[in-house]
């Protein structure tokens, strides 16, 4: 575990390495969360993915254990974050997974820095922030009520009753509402702000696209229309889930994440 300071924010991050000695150079990927999340949230999918590869993770501000900036949040700044988290971790070129605003910050990387990608993949994300739905009445639930109605609120929007064991529920509950409320609304102001459609046909990589049948926040139709204006792009979409898909499907979307990645 480290943290880092980015010249913007500071950020807790993580990097798993069980590759075996013998693979030299392994490959990293680097994961982003999205709202009311953290970088434990993707431990789910490392089964599938750390004999051959390098993971590295990392708390958003304001989340986790890294400290709050919602006087800094834009998506530019998202993106130099993980240019510093990059440097820091001596990763030249990586492939890159965003889950939610963190698909939207993955998606505003590769249109900027695409030489720093070996691909990209996006689960549950939007690149017309605008599209997202639900969400009007977040200023008012976290002023009024507190992060821990949020989370309730949240939490029937992530996942269907039964999708997660007891526990997994109370945990993710609990992580989201230990976030900041400042900077979850800073991130939800520049996220519906963000509109990536003009420049998405420059985004040549491999990519992976995950969504969930059910989002209540990002519909299938979005998500199909991001399909349609990325040229190399592959999409998957996953029967009965929410938005929670990549915590209540992280099996399942790992080894969609592997087949795409021993394809390339």
């Amino acid at each position: 575990m480290a943290d880092l300071n980015t010249g913007t924010h500071n950020i807790h991050y993580e990097v798993i390495d069980l590759t075996a000695p013998w693979i030299e150079a392994p490959e990293t990927i680097l994961f982003h969360h999205g709202v009311g999340a953290n970088w434990r949230c993707w431990l789910g999918w490392t089964p599938a993915l750390t004999d051959r590869y390098r993971i590295v993770a990392f708390d958003m501000p304001g989340h986790g254990q890294s400290q709050p900036g919602d006087d800094a949040i834009t998506i530019a700044a998202l993106t130099d974050n993980l240019i510093s988290l990059a440097d820091a971790v001596d990763c030249a070129k990586f492939h890159l997974v965003g889950e939610s605003i963190g698909g939207t910050v993955a998606l505003q990387f590769a249109i900027d820095h695409p030489d720093r990608l070996l691909s990209l993949t996006v689960s549950n994300g939007a690149h017309i922030g605008g599209s997202i739905e639900n969400v009007n009445n977040w200023d008012d639930v976290i002023t009024g009520q507190g992060m821990n109605a949020w989370s309730d609120q949240m939490m029937a929007g992530r996942f269907f009753e039964g999708a997660l064991e007891a526990t997994a529920w109370t945990w993710y509950h609990r992580q989201q509402a230990s976030a900041d409320g400042g900077t979850v609304l800073a991130l939800l102001r520049t996220l519906v702000d963000a509109d990536l459609s003009d420049q998405l046909a420059g985004i040549t990589l491999p990519t992976l696209l995950l969504h969930p049948d059910s989002s209540p926040f990002v519909p299938v139709p979005i998500m199909a229309d991001l399909h349609a204006h990325i040229p190399n792009a592959q999409l998957k979409v996953f029967p009965d889930a929410k938005h929670g898909l990549p915590f209540s499907h992280a099996g399942e979307c790992a080894q969609a994440l592997r087949i795409f990645l021993d394809g390339i």
